[in-house]
């Protein structure tokens, strides 16, 4: 093949390269503000594989660091994280860092945003860190709860577990989300595959925004990157108890310890569950009972210094005695919103498995890493759904036809070249490629039953089954790179691009509920494929005014997939209607501020997004089929702001505040049989404001750092 002479090049040039280059050993002490030495703290090099804890003495060290320019993170439970560069230019490097505690001086966060460990105020994005201390403070525990948290951002559950994210008035209101969800590292495909709950977090970032030329598809909205807690030396064992009204209740258990000096395992399970906040005049009973349970499984191997391979394991699995409690009608929505009468009790019973591989290199001359991942979510409804939302026998969703059906299968692969830390780092790039290929069959019969005829059926106790067999594939290829030309100015240069090919076969069947097989097919076996590109650009420009203070704009473009529209039993929505990409292109003006020796950051963005070929999906009843078309052209600009405080010793204060304006130019219906313009109409799920204040005391009283008294107020 013609690739493989290009890697034996690109191999032999980086052992060239690493062979010639000359290397040091850099020591250091850490010691308190009390200059006492400062034991188990935890020192890395960032983007590299050097890291260690110091001794008794505070003492630390690397061996045959290669010359050039690092920064070091340093870490200690009690004490704020801090960043450091390093030059390492001399056979011996003497380091003294003095870390402060945690109630005197802000945290100096590092993320992994854009695929490599940099310090969250230096780099070019609008983004929200929430460190696994905030998670705690906060009480989140699944996605909905970062509504607010992070400006502009609004979640929420429509009752069968999918939550509906929105960014800056980018909104996932179909199967293909608008704001991608990773979990370490690994895309959550679709909102079948998502795992929602959170625990055993180390922390979450947002990216607001598109994020299409690292990410890919699926984040023109932007990013919520989350990474659970990775295997440490020694043991840990972990737990957390919670208890609440409608006999809520949550329990978490976990472990992570050393089985060998090279080899690392961890484990996290959580078991939740909550009697349903509606009441069904039918049963008088409760309706909408939760019950889950979750499981995060990893093992760590350090085949050497510079290569490690990681293991993860995750299953969701969950039960829940009405997903959809729904009403006929807005007046009785509003009149007695927590109340309905249905005859059907359905349980949906869904369960997710994912599994990664993550082999990862940092290397002399290059860094690399490749993620093979494989999703499976199999949702289905033990009884049949109500799809009348009322104590008659008319109208109702079958869709429990055997493990071959409604059970979504995907499997990923993406493999990421990037600088090393250190030489040159004048210029960092990023590049690499990702596959994927996905299966859903999809089998659901709409069945009338005794009383369909009140429902203006004209016949009784039939099913109209319709069948639908997908499977897609893709391919991308991407790269970035940032290049400071000078001395306070930056540029940032990307583009990926993303080739996708879909092909669906659908099939309505037409049964009797006497007759043990379907009678006729009303829609024929029918099939279609499509096929779609989408290029995400981006660039821009930083400025840093000081080096506590970065001024920044970029443009940025991201992209939803296309597809095909599923069949309904409805002959005025035709099967197989192709629908294209939706497309969202970022203008940002942004500023990240450190004031008062860290203890004020302040950071604010400007921000106008263009959205084109909107994806309308239309919920079609009582099939509970999603019909897609692009339809509609949307404006969404606001504001972002951003605080954090250290008012006093221990008593920090947080503002975080967003305003976004989403309108639509063109949003063109189908209403009452006919078209109908919707210009002018705001987004669904997006306030105009999200604001959330918080003011928190801590103190350690006294008796060490692992004791800590915390007062919050939000």
């Amino acid at each position: 093949m013609r690739i493989r002479p290009l890697f034996i090049f690109l191999f032999i040039f980086v052992s060239f390269s690493s062979a010639a280059q000359n290397s040091g050993t850099v020591n250091g002490q850490v010691l308190s503000e009390s200059s006492e030495p400062l034991a188990n703290v935890v020192v890395s090099i960032l983007n590299t594989s050097f890291e260690t804890s110091t001794g008794l003495e505070g003492n630390f060290s690397f061996q045959d660091v290669p010359f050039g320019s690092y920064i070091l993170s340093i870490q200690k439970k009690g004490y704020a994280e801090k960043t450091r560069v390093v030059e390492v230019d001399n056979d011996v490097v003497e380091l003294e860092i003095v870390l402060n505690s945690e109630m005197e001086k802000l945290r100096e966060v590092v993320v992994t945003a854009q695929k490599r460990e940099e310090v969250i105020q230096e780099i070019p994005l609008s983004i929200t860190s929430l460190s696994f201390e905030a998670i705690k403070q906060s009480q989140i525990q699944n996605v909905n709860d970062l509504t607010a948290i992070t400006p502009n951002l609004y979640a929420s559950d429509p009752g069968d577990r999918r939550t509906v994210t929105s960014i800056r008035g980018i909104v996932s209101t179909s199967y293909d989300p608008a704001v991608a969800t990773y979990i370490d590292g690994v895309n959550q495909f679709n909102l079948d595959t998502y795992i929602t709950q959170l625990f055993d977090i180390e922390r979450i970032e947002v990216l607001r925004g598109p994020q299409g030329t690292l990410y890919g598809r699926n984040a023109m909205g932007g990013v919520i990157n989350i990474i659970t807690r990775k295997p440490e030396k020694g043991t840990n064992i972990f737990g957390e108890v919670s208890l609440g009204n409608y006999d809520q209740q949550r329990y978490m258990l976990g472990l992570k310890t050393t089985i060998t000096d090279k080899l690392y395992f961890g484990a996290a399970g959580l078991y939740e569950k909550r009697e349903g906040f509606y009441t069904n005049e039918f049963t008088d009973s409760s309706y909408d009972d939760q019950e889950n349970f979750s499981g995060n499984y990893y093992f760590k191997y350090l085949f050497s210094p510079t290569w490690n391979a990681t293991l993860n394991l995750k299953h969701f699995s969950a039960e829940n005695e009405g997903a959809f409690p729904l009403n006929m009608g807005i007046e009785g929505a509003f009149e007695d919103p927590y109340t309905l009468n249905q005859n059907e009790i359905s349980t949906m019973k869904d369960n997710t498995f994912n599994t990664s591989l993550v082999v990862d290199h940092k290397g002399r001359g290059l860094n690399f890493s490749s993620q093979t991942a494989f999703q499976q979510n199999y949702r289905y409804y033990h009884t049949p759904i109500d799809a009348d939302f009322s104590p008659l026998d008319a109208m109702s969703i079958i869709n429990d036809y055997g493990k071959d059906w409604n059970n979504v299968k995907v499997a990923t692969q993406e493999f990421r070249f990037s600088s090393p830390a250190g030489p040159g780092d004048d210029l960092e790039w990023t590049a690499g490629t990702y596959m994927f290929y996905q299966e859903s069959p999809v089998k659901q019969a709409t069945h009338f039953g005794e009383d369909a005829a009140m429902m203006g059926s004209e016949e009784t106790n039939f099913s109209l089954i319709n069948t639908s067999e997908e499977t897609g594939k893709g391919i991308a290829i991407f790269g970035q790179v940032d290049y400071q030309i000078a001395k306070n100015i930056g540029i940032i240069a990307g583009l990926r691009y993303d080739h996708e090919y879909v092909k669906q076969s659908v099939l309505g069947e037409y049964k009797l509920d006497s007759d043990p097989e379907p009678m006729f097919a009303y829609q024929p076996d029918t099939t279609a494929t499509a096929s779609f590109n989408a290029v995400s650009p981006k660039a821009g420009l930083t400025y840093d005014l000081t080096n506590e203070n970065l001024l920044f704009f970029t443009y940025s473009r991201g992209f939803r997939a296309g597809g095909l529209t599923p069949l309904s039993a409805d002959p005025s929505q035709p099967p197989l209607y192709e629908f294209k990409p939706e497309y969202s292109n970022n203008y940002e003006l942004g500023t990240k501020n450190s004031f008062f020796d860290n203890k004020l950051l302040l950071n604010a963005t400007l921000f106008y997004t263009e959205v084109t070929d909107v994806q309308v999906p239309t919920l079609v009843m009582p099939e509970g089929v999603i019909v897609t078309r692009n339809t509609g052209k949307m404006r969404s600009k606001g504001v972002e702001l951003e605080m954090k405080a250290l008012l006093l010793s221990g008593l920090e204060l947080n503002y975080d505040f967003g305003l976004t304006d989403a309108t639509y130019e063109s949003l063109l219906i189908a209403q009452d049989g006919s078209e109908v313009n919707l210009k002018d109409n705001k987004q669904i799920y997006t306030p105009e404001v999200t604001s959330m204040l918080a003011l928190q005391y801590s103190s350690h009283l006294g008796l060490g750092e692992n004791w800590e008294f915390q007062a919050r107020g939000e």
